[in-house]
């Protein structure tokens, strides 16, 4: 028994070493932009959006960024979920079709989430109410003001961030070579899928603990929606 213990011992208190990732180390960052004003007017005097990049720019003889991608994430995620390993396992590692050693690889966390300015911040319902549009807004100011970053190779997103690469196209059409919008079509929100949302968002704002957004706990009404979101986003 004596033996068996010294061994377990020495084994647990050896050394453990994480496997060496196949593409440049990311690297995180928050870019706070001043006086941030939404479309509907209302202006945050600060607002943060986190990063994460893998890579480095390299610009041609003009200046001009030409390996940048933009990746954006979908709904309730961040840009971390890209560093997965179904996601980054087989698209940034060398010879891959995003290899990080060759392209500068960008995935901010949009308004709302993540580790980027949200109403949980401590404004609540009170924060600035924002669109799509002030999403794209956000992300457009941190590549060119934050990263310098004056122009893309390609926007990739999924699900929201693939509607955020239409509106790329839409309103910054000359600023990227191509757009991959995925589990996306550029289409209004309609039917069962628009349905589904409301029903969410009925679930917490008529839960008493909502208080009109002044909530001091996690409404209630929150498991309800949550129960709501894994129908939406499950594959059977």
């Amino acid at each position: 028994m004596q033996r068996g213990f010294i061994a377990v011992s020495f084994l647990l208190a050896a050394p453990v070493f994480a496997p060496a990732l196949p593409y440049p180390e990311p690297v995180s960052g928050d870019y706070a932009i001043k006086n941030f004003r939404f479309a509907t007017g209302e202006m945050l005097p600060e607002l943060k959006i986190h990063y994460r990049t893998i890579g480095i720019p390299r610009r041609d003889r003009r200046g001009i960024v030409r390996n940048a991608v933009l990746l954006l994430h979908g709904t309730t995620g961040s840009g971390k979920a890209f560093l997965s390993e179904n996601f980054a396992g087989v698209l940034f590692g060398p010879g891959q079709l995003l290899d990080g050693s060759t392209f500068y690889l960008v995935m901010p966390d949009g308004i709302g989430h993540g580790e980027s300015s949200k109403p949980s911040d401590g404004e609540r319902a009170r924060f600035p109410r924002y669109t799509y549009d002030d999403m794209v807004e956000a992300q457009y100011r941190l590549l060119t003001e934050g990263l310098h970053v004056n122009h893309l190779r390609l926007v990739i997103g999924t699900s929201m961030g693939g509607m955020h690469t239409w509106i790329w196209g839409e309103k910054h059409t000359d600023f990227m070579d191509g757009l991959v919008p995925l589990a996306s079509v550029p289409a209004q929100i309609a039917g069962r899928n628009r349905m589904l949302r409301k029903l969410v968002s009925d679930d917490i704002r008529g839960d008493p603990d909502w208080k009109n957004g002044d909530y001091t706990t996690q409404p209630r009404g929150l498991a309800a929606a949550v129960q709501l979101l894994l129908f939406m986003v499950s594959s059977p």
